[in-house]
């Protein structure tokens, strides 16, 4: 069993800035790709930025230059850092890692319960 666990949401100001964080425990072998999804009132899940274990990252075009992604290997953690927050962010944001529980075993998608971020204009 693997459990993902994000931690930083809340309420921001247009033009502020929030990080969020997301630690994978339980029976970890390794873990691939880790990254943060995040799903507003009304519309679909979107990728929102992907790392792997060498550091090559992924955003989504509307925070490319805002949002930066990064992880700790050491902590099994995945960060968020958020700057220049616009309402339109406004979203649960939900962690996601590639995760192997042993050598043998492919790696399997889980996923945290999600954190809200509100950003007021």
């Amino acid at each position: 069993q693997v459990a993902l666990v994000e931690s930083g949401g809340g309420l921001v100001q247009a033009g502020g800035s929030l990080t969020l964080s997301c630690a994978a425990s339980g029976s970890i072998f390794s873990i691939n790709a880790m990254g943060w999804y995040r799903q507003a009132p009304g519309k679909q899940r979107e990728l929102v930025a992907t790392i792997i274990p060498g550091g090559r990252t992924n955003y989504a075009a509307s925070v490319k230059g805002r949002f930066t992604i990064s992880r700790d290997n050491a902590k099994n953690t995945v960060y968020l850092q958020m700057n220049s927050l616009e309402p339109e962010d406004t979203a649960v944001y939900y962690c996601t890692a590639e995760v192997m529980t042993s050598w043998n075993t492919p790696p399997m998608d889980s996923w945290g319960k999600g954190t809200l971020v509100t950003v007021s204009s």
